[in-house]
């Protein structure tokens, strides 16, 4: 079950909405506990764009099997590269 904070992709696996080049990836911000047809639910989140932004609210009905999750960016360290020669490595 997906959790607020969670970043999924959105693609024809998850709902034939978001199909060919329809998907998105969604930033999850509410999962809801209203019933609904077994394994399927509605979230609640952010579309982001390519940069991690979020451009849009949306609030969308999908199949938990078809959920992927996004792995997280690499983020930037400030400061200079640490060099590993001459240390053996």
């Amino acid at each position: 079950m997906p959790r607020p904070g969670d970043v999924l992709l959105l693609d024809g696996r998850a709902s034939v909405q978001f199909a060919d080049d329809r998907a998105l990836v969604l930033r999850v911000t509410s999962v809801s506990e209203r019933a609904t047809y077994y394994g399927w639910c509605w979230l609640t989140g952010y579309a982001l764009d390519r940069a991690g932004a979020a451009v849009e609210r949306r609030e969308v009905f999908v199949q938990l099997a078809g959920l992927r999750p996004v792995p997280p960016k690499p983020r930037h360290t400030a400061g200079r590269a640490v060099s590993t020669r001459g240390r053996g490595v």
